[in-house]
């Protein structure tokens, strides 16, 4: 075996040298670093490729959460429902608008947000349900919208791992009243730094998160709001109109894998995690009882994982105070002990993957899942 790391960014970097090189040249060629024609651009090409009526390019994932909540008038006394099952930034996120993150249980199928757990935690307070589309796979909206528009509440979804999934044939991020999105390079669309949008479907919305985004200025020096610093560089803007175009190519290249996994280790035992048809596959994540070893076992074999992620929201020491508490969100807690990620990601050879797969197997005939 020759092993097969968990991820290769120098492979698509390798790739599309040609055209990141351009596109940086672009921008040093017109000496326009910040708030500039390339932002602006891939703002409209991003809205068009996800079928937004608008995009607003922010510093990170974490604040296109925040400055969305905060456009929408979220902020102190408030509640924002969320799962407890994700990145510590969906939550981080709630927090800097002054807001109280709700975590609720997942569904052990597919581990997205529950939304019998959602009806559980709602009050007066609740001004906000906050779906992560975990792993690529768009959350039950469904349910979820119907839940909000029950009570009068809004949507903002957590995009951050779902670029270009669809639910009921509409993209993930653009089903509530905005969506986030994150361009750390890890994402389905990274750029070479961080990097974050807010899709958006109301004028009026893209306009706030534009100000807020912004120091809060309406003109030059002049603060109508207390906004922040969160503004995508051009740089940054540039490489990801450069990437754009090869989305649609990448999501066929990992939802091909992610079959071939499926397919490779259908009969094992393993657990693995439901999706839908439109999951865009960002992590092919698969469960065991045994999972610290299961993880050494392949490591042994050259194979790289990660765990994503190994302590649910609810039990982080930044959130103890919040709740619930230890067995309160059992689903979420013993998904967090068991789940582990395999190599995903499109320039993975099917040799690569059939060469994870036979280890996979190997492992499970020492280590029955």
């Amino acid at each position: 075996m020759k092993g097969v790391p968990f991820s290769d960014f120098q492979a698509q970097v390798r790739s599309l040298r040609t055209e990141i090189d351009s596109a940086i040249g672009r921008v040093l060629d017109s000496g326009w670093f910040v708030l500039g024609p390339e932002g602006e651009a891939f703002e409209r090409e991003l809205a068009q490729a996800l079928g937004a009526e608008d995009a607003v390019c922010v510093g990170n994932g974490t604040e296109a959460i925040q400055l969305a909540l905060e456009a929408l008038g979220i902020g102190p006394g408030d509640e924002v429902v969320t799962t407890s099952l994700s990145a510590a930034f969906t939550a981080l996120a709630v927090l800097r608008t002054g807001a109280r993150p709700v975590f609720v249980d997942v569904d052990p199928s597919t581990l997205n947000l529950s939304p019998e757990g959602i009806e559980r935690v709602l009050n007066p307070r609740t001004k906000a349900l906050l779906p992560v589309h975990l792993y690529g796979n768009p959350a039950d909206m469904t349910s979820i919208l119907g839940i909000a528009d029950k009570k009068g509440i809004v949507v903002v979804e957590d995009a951050c791992q779902a670029h270009g999934a669809r639910f009921s044939g509409r993209f993930a991020g653009t089903l509530g009243v905005a969506g986030a999105l994150s361009f750390y390079p890890t994402k389905n669309l990274g750029g070479l730094g961080d990097g974050g949008a807010v899709l958006v479907k109301e004028a009026g919305l893209a306009a706030r998160i534009r100000q807020l985004r912004n120091g809060g200025q309406s003109d030059r020096y002049r603060h109508e709001e207390a906004g922040i610093n969160s503004r995508l560089d051009e740089i940054q803007a540039a490489v990801l109109r450069a990437k754009l175009g090869h989305l649609e190519s990448w999501t066929a290249r990992r939802r091909a894998i992610a079959e071939l996994y499926r397919r490779g280790l259908s009969g094992t035992g393993l657990s693995i995690p439901a999706t839908t048809e439109g999951a865009v596959h960002h992590l092919f994540v698969v469960r065991h009882p045994r999972r610290d070893r299961f993880m050494a076992a392949l490591r042994e074999r050259g194979i790289g994982t990660l765990i994503h992620y190994p302590i649910p929201l609810h039990l982080q020491p930044a959130f103890a105070s919040l709740g619930p508490k230890p067995g309160d969100l059992p689903a979420a807690e013993q998904a967090a002990s068991q789940v582990l990620s395999l190599p995903l990601y499109p320039e993975l050879t099917d040799a690569q993957a059939h060469e994870v797969v036979d280890a996979v197997r190997e492992v499970l005939r020492t280590l029955p899942a």
